[in-house]
């Protein structure tokens, strides 16, 4: 028998859901994934020729009949046709969480075929706006060499305040905010389980500051649970996130059928047909 790990996911990514009025929303940053945050990563890697692999494992418990062990699907891992670029989807395979939100899809990429680590990570949570991470994923696919820096900081920040965000008054060389201050976007220390080849990532003390990497998220209420979740490791390309929150931050509307419950009245619609 199939027993997802996620009962409220269905077990095919790619099940699709009841035909729903469909509506052109913004601002994008609060929008959500429409419920299809596989689907819409899932096709832009098909069209972009990446391979897609299903890892199917099994679980048994302690004295379980052979007939009755499960299995779990889990990992569906995209690799792109270089093999230098993969990008995972984790929902189902008990991922960790950033802002109390479990990661849905895990980006990477490595220097050269020789390597069999990556040379940096992103992770992202559900409801990550999908035309965002598709923009960062075309991005990606478009690099000669996907591990190798082309800009500074600076321009992240460039991207964000071209669509009217703001710069943190404290620290405006490493942060921005939307002007409701609802969606936010940081240079600062990356949080646990954050995968990097830096080897600052494995023998930083535990005294010291760690490396610091991109990290984004959107906070409709204060002190209540995030919307969404973005870490990027410290050796990602900032040219790389520059292009994610360009989009991320983008006032060009886009078409949604599900609302986030979180910021569903903060949302200007207008009908799609």
């Amino acid at each position: 028998m199939e027993a997802p790990l996620y009962p409220e996911l269905p077990l095919d990514p790619s099940a699709p859901t009841r035909a729903q009025s469909a509506y052109w929303v913004g601002p994008r940053h609060l929008a959500g994934d429409d419920g299809r945050l596989y689907d819409a990563v899932a096709d832009t890697l098909a069209g972009l020729s990446w391979t897609s692999l299903a890892i199917v494992r099994g679980r048994s418990e302690p004295d379980e009949a052979p007939e009755d062990r499960q299995v779990l699907r889990s990992t569906v891992l995209h690799i792109s046709p270089d093999t230098l670029r993969w990008a995972q989807w984790v929902l189902a395979d008990e991922p960790f969480h950033l802002g109390e939100l479990p990661i849905a899809w895990q980006v990477s990429a490595r220097a050269d075929t020789n390597s069999p680590l990556a040379a940096w990570s992103a992770y992202f949570t559900s409801n990550v706006p999908g035309e965002a991470l598709n923009d960062f994923l075309v991005a990606l696919d478009a690099r000669d060499q996907p591990a190798l820096p082309l800009a500074g900081p600076e321009v992240v920040l460039d991207a964000v305040t071209a669509h009217g965000w703001l710069r943190d008054i404290d620290q405006p060389q490493a942060g921005a905010t939307d002007p409701t201050f609802t969606s936010h976007l940081s240079l600062g220390e990356v949080p646990p389980l954050i995968q990097d080849a830096n080897p600052r990532a494995l023998t930083s003390p535990a005294d010291e500051a760690g490396l610091a990497g991109w990290q984004a998220w959107a906070e409709p209420t204060l002190g209540a649970p995030c919307l969404w979740a973005v870490s990027f490791g410290a050796s990602v390309p900032h040219d790389l996130v520059g292009t994610f929150v360009a989009s991320l931050s983008s006032t060009a509307p886009v078409l949604r059928r599900v609302f986030p419950e979180s910021t569903r009245e903060r949302l200007l619609r207008a009908p799609a047909s």
